[in-house]
């Protein structure tokens, strides 16, 4: 499960300085020249994907959990406090360029690793499975893995080579994530990250992904309009277009996420970022 996402920007012709992780809207690092976050010190936000054998969490709740934890360490106080013990890694990271590692880990990896300062996000339990279809299958023996509500840990920015080692430690490739059933109909009230129909990615590099999406959304975001999606939960949903959806929103100037092609697919565009009710982005296109 590759989740190793390098990102670059090109923003148009105007630039304007970074002005810190907490003050609204156009404070996007995405707007400073490339050059300058190219020379800038490289740094990198850990997420780690709980996947247990015997109960791993279905692929699109993955996906959104790793977007609603990037979101989730944005709008923390250790991080847009001023004096905030993650403020300076994360405008540090935020001045080069943005980069995302997802790992998994299980069992006492995944025990090492939640004893390292960060904030696990949990997603959706699972529904359970209709009575007959448990007490009515002879000789149940398991031989088929039930699903768990997805966890992830994200962990405030480090250095490309000094990472802790109980996160150095974890894979990045691995088992893939898939949903049992078809995920419901994206809620309209919170954005919808889209995912290119055209490109296959792991589920780990599509967590970066969607991490990316729910980033920009919030770069795109005043002061009033996070605290309003903060109080909420961080609704979203992430999906992945239809063909024709995809021309569409890939031409309604809505924020897009280019990912560099540094790591298993391509260059290309990944994510388009759909804004909900009470929710507006404005348009615009970044290359991840």
């Amino acid at each position: 499960m590759d989740g190793d996402t390098e990102t670059g920007t090109q923003t148009g012709a105007q630039t304007t300085a970074h002005q810190g992780t907490g003050s609204g809207a156009r404070s996007s690092p995405f707007r400073h020249a490339e050059t300058d976050r190219d020379a800038a010190p490289q740094f990198v936000l850990p997420l780690v994907v709980r996947i247990e054998k015997a109960a791993p969490p279905a692929r699109t709740d993955a996906l959104e959990t790793a977007a609603r934890a990037v979101l989730v360490l944005l709008s923390d106080e250790r991080a847009t406090a001023a004096d905030g013990e993650w403020a300076q890694a994360v405008r540090d990271w935020q001045d080069a360029r943005i980069r995302k590692v997802v790992r998994r880990a299980r069992g006492a990896e995944w025990r090492r690793a939640a004893g390292l300062p960060g904030i696990t996000v949990t997603g959706r339990t699972p529904a359970a499975p209709p009575a007959e279809e448990v007490s009515g299958h002879e000789g149940g023996d398991g031989d088929g893995a039930s699903s768990a509500a997805a966890e992830v840990r994200v962990f405030p920015p480090v250095p490309l080579d000094g990472w802790p080692k109980e996160l150095a430690k974890l894979q990045v490739s691995g088992t893939d994530l898939d949903d049992p059933e078809p995920p419901p109909a994206p809620d309209p009230t919170g954005p919808v990250l889209w995912l290119n129909p055209h490109v296959e990615m792991s589920a780990g590099k599509a967590m970066a992904q969607a991490g990316h999406g729910a980033q920009l959304a919030w770069w795109e975001l005043d002061d009033a309009a996070r605290a309003a999606w903060r109080g909420a939960g961080f609704p979203l949903a992430v999906r992945t277009a239809s063909a024709e959806r995809w021309d569409e929103l890939t031409a309604s100037g809505l924020p897009v996420v280019r990912d560099a092609g540094f790591t298993e697919i391509a260059p290309g565009k990944t994510v388009v970022v759909e804004g909900g009710s009470g929710f507006c982005p404005l348009p615009c296109e970044r290359r991840l």
